[in-house]
This record gives structure tokens, C-alpha cells and sequence, in this order.
């Protein structure tokens, strides 16, 4: 029997920079429920800072509303394309690598089951358990389901909650959609003497909101992953909006 618990004071999640968060879910699924969340946050994030920078810089060169409409629709439509077929591609490969992962510790249950159990055994040693209770823990186990006991402790794969890629991508994709809408209908609404400033409001705000959900989401500190995205927002758009009135300004 383990040693009780030292009464120690709890920091509450997302306050503590060591906290991964991960304490509060079960072994192996807390990934799986929440990868699509944080590729749905990522996508917006991405969606709002790209096409922000890149109607601002248009607004830059020139104020024709058909202008932005179209440069921002491009820019919306190629940018979800985009970061569903990466998002896909990537889970794909993470997929591929589980199922290889456990496809070869079947083959090695079925063929070396000795040696498996010795492995399982020495495994559950390592995390702290007498040599007696390890093999002990590790024959119960493998009587009852080898293959899962195998695949929880050695790989931390749960066969039931493999990576999903259309689901990760679609997340994406319509995230960076709904992202990108925002900076386009703030350049598009306002007059033309509003519409930078307009859309330089609107982002910030939406970025406060993503880089705190974000920051929820993976346990990380608020105030760091908000200054991060809004800086990195803001500078986007600078950067464009100064290349976008040079170039007008040559055109012209």
C-alpha cells in the first residue's frame, strides 16, 4: 500500500507553470477529448491574426471595399484549405504511428509472451512497486487483457481513442473560418477612414479571448499566452499595414 498523501495546498489549474494539466484526467483520454478543442482555438487564432494582417495591409494600399472583399475572401478560403488538409495530414501521421505501435505489440504478445510479461512486469517496478507486487500486478493483468495492459503502460495508447484526422481537421479548418470572418467584416463595415482602426480593435479583443481559452485549455498562464498573441497580433498587422501603404503609395 502506498504511503497517505501529504496535505499539501492546491494551486488551482492554469495558475502554476508546472501544471500540465493532465492530473486531472484519466490516463490516455484526456488528449483525445480535448486535441480537436485546441486545434478548433488554434485554427481561430490562426484565422483572425492571417487574415487580419492581410486585409489591413490591403486596407493599407487602398480603400475599395470590393478590394478587401475579395482579397479577404481569398485569403479566408485558401487559409481553411490550408489548415485542414495540415491539420489532417499531421494527424494522419500520428495515427498511422499508433496503430504501427500497436500492431507490433500484438505481434509480440503472440509471439515472445514470456518476455512481454517480464517487460510489463519491470515496467510497473520502475514506477515504484516491489519486484513481488510488480509481477504479482503484471500476471493479474495480462490474465485479464495483455494486450491492454501492454499497450496502457508501455505505449499510453488507449485502442479506443486513437487520433482522429477529419475530426482534427475539420475543427480546424471551420475554426479558422469562423476566426477569419471577424477581421473581414470589421474592415468591411465601417467607412473607410474607420476601418483600420476598427479592425485593430476587433482582433485585439478576439485575440484576449483565444489566447485565454487557449491558455485554459492546455493549463498554461493566462496573462502570458493573452500578451503573446496579442503582440504577435499586433506586430502582424503593423508590418502589413506599413508594406501595404508603401506599396499603395508606389502604385499610386
Amino acid at each position: 500500500m502506498s504511503a497517505p498523501e501529504p496535505d499539501v495546498e492546491r494551486v488551482p489549474p492554469g495558475d502554476d507553470p508546472a501544471d500540465d494539466g493532465r492530473h486531472d484526467e484519466p490516463h490516455g483520454r484526456g488528449p483525445s477529448r480535448l486535441g480537436w478543442l485546441r486545434a478548433g482555438v488554434l485554427g481561430a487564432n490562426d484565422g483572425i491574426v492571417s487574415t487580419a494582417a492581410l486585409v489591413v495591409g490591403v486596407a493599407g494600399a487602398t480603400t475599395d471595399r470590393g478590394t478587401l472583399l475579395t482579397a479577404g475572401t481569398a485569403g479566408l478560403v485558401a487559409g481553411a484549405v490550408s489548415m485542414g488538409l495540415g491539420e489532417y495530414v499531421s494527424v494522419s501521421t500520428q495515427r498511422d504511428s499508433e496503430s504501427a505501435l500497436l500492431a507490433q505489440e500484438r505481434r509480440e504478445l503472440a509471439t515472445t509472451p514470456d518476455e512481454e510479461l517480464d517487460e510489463l512486469a519491470a515496467l510497473y517496478e520502475q514506477k515504484g512497486l516491489t519486484p513481488g507486487t510488480a509481477r504479482q500486478v503484471a500476471e493479474e493483468l495480462t490474465a485479464q487483457d495483455a494486450f491492454a495492459a501492454h499497450v496502457d503502460v508501455e505505449l499510453g495508447l488507449d485502442p479506443d481513442a486513437l487520433s482522429r484526422p477529419w475530426q482534427a481537421a475539420g475543427a480546424s479548418a471551420l475554426a479558422f473560418t469562423v476566426g477569419a470572418v471577424l477581421p473581414l467584416l470589421a474592415v468591411l463595415l465601417p467607412p473607410p477612414s474607420a476601418r483600420v482602426p476598427a479592425t485593430f480593435l476587433a482582433v485585439l479583443v478576439a485575440l484576449v479571448v483565444t489566447g485565454a481559452v487557449s491558455a485554459r485549455l492546455g493549463r498554461s498562464r493566462v496573462r502570458t499566452a493573452v500578451l503573446r498573441l496579442v503582440v504577435g497580433g499586433s506586430a502582424a498587422m503593423v508590418a502589413t499595414y506599413l508594406i501595404g501603404t508603401a506599396l499603395g503609395g508606389v502604385a499610386g
